[in-house]
């Protein structure tokens, strides 16, 4: 039965895999459009190139892993190539969780007006130096999987189906570690989303509040393109939010009942990538128009291609406001 678990797990993380790099393969690309359109990436665009290229990394290293465990069935190579994929798996999953809670920040530092001036210093010092921030989150999550090597203990046992080169925290050393990977790792940028989420939605319920309150229809406050990146924050935090509670749940029986299920963590996470790349591409849904109306421009040279011109989408005018006699 497990071996079979194995291999649909297998199956459904490859498909995923796919998925994942082509999303975000999309993701860059658009990046790069927006690049050539202004010669100049945004911080958001450096947090979500970051994002795209640590989930690709992460899906690839993931789907390389389990595709060797499935085929090495008995263990015949050495155990330190299956470590060194479990090092730097667990190290792209710190770079993920805090990619995400980094942008969720830059979002909220944009949308929300803090009235604590020293906080607004802070979240200036840090958005000033955006590369220097996503450059050093990876080197933290290294350093932070690093101690695996010594605190936890090989599960090498040569069982049918049995996973390879897994280490697990079977010592009271290791439980402490993974305690502490797990707070470092999930908990501190879920609780850093979680404070932008509120503030964001207490913006947000602001914001609505005075377009009710607005009796000047002409000037009625408008959310206007703050919605669809309120709409992705929002979402990024409850994806965030879900995969948290089911990520803290299977390292729960990995490290207290001691069950060698770690292919589970892969599969939950190679899911959380997915969708996350579906929920920064719907951030990103103006890049279509532009990338459509390129194409019909390039089409325009070849007059025998004009057929294969992809209808855009034209502005609505805009009617005269009526004036009231």
């Amino acid at each position: 039965m497990y071996g079979t678990n194995k291999l649909t797990l297998w199956v459904m993380t490859g498909l995923l895999a796919v998925t994942t790099v082509f999303f975000n393969a999309y993701i860059l690309l658009m990046s790069l459009w927006n690049y050539h359109q202004k010669k100049q990436w945004s911080p958001s665009e450096t947090i979500i190139v970051a994002l795209s290229g640590a989930n690709v990394a992460h899906q690839l290293v993931c789907y390389f892993w389990m595709t060797m465990d499935e085929v090495d069935s008995e263990c015949h190579i050495a155990q330190l190539p299956y470590t060194i994929m479990l090092l730097l798996l667990y190290s792209l999953k710190f770079t993920i969780m805090w990619d995400t809670s980094f942008l969720t920040f830059y979002y909220s530092t944009k949308l929300v007006n803090t009235p604590n001036h020293c906080y607004t210093q802070i979240q200036a010092a840090i958005l000033k130096h955006v590369t220097l921030a996503v450059f050093f989150i990876p080197l933290c999550g290294l350093g932070t999987s690093m101690p695996m090597l010594v605190v936890f203990h090989p599960d090498n046992y040569t069982t049918e189906n049995q996973d390879c080169g897994v280490l697990m925290p079977d010592t009271w050393s290791g439980q402490v570690y993974e305690a502490m990977y797990l707070l470092l790792a999930d908990v501190l940028p879920g609780v850093l989303m979680v404070k932008c989420c509120i503030s964001i939605s207490v913006h947000l319920a602001t914001h609505l509040r005075h377009m009710k309150a607005s009796t000047n229809g002409a000037h009625r406050p408008k959310l206007g393109a703050q919605m669809r990146v309120i709409q992705m924050a929002l979402s990024l935090v409850a994806v965030f939010v879900l995969f948290l509670v089911i990520d803290l749940y299977v390292n729960y029986q990995i490290a207290v009942n001691h069950e060698n299920i770690i292919v589970l963590t892969f599969f939950f996470t190679s899911i959380y990538t997915t969708v996350t790349a579906t929920v920064l591409i719907y951030g990103k849904k103006p890049f279509w128009k532009a990338l459509i109306h390129e194409f019909n421009v390039c089409l325009d040279e070849y007059p025998c291609l004009s057929c294969l011109k992809v209808p855009e989408q034209k502005a609505k005018p805009s009617t005269p406001a009526k004036v009231k006699n």
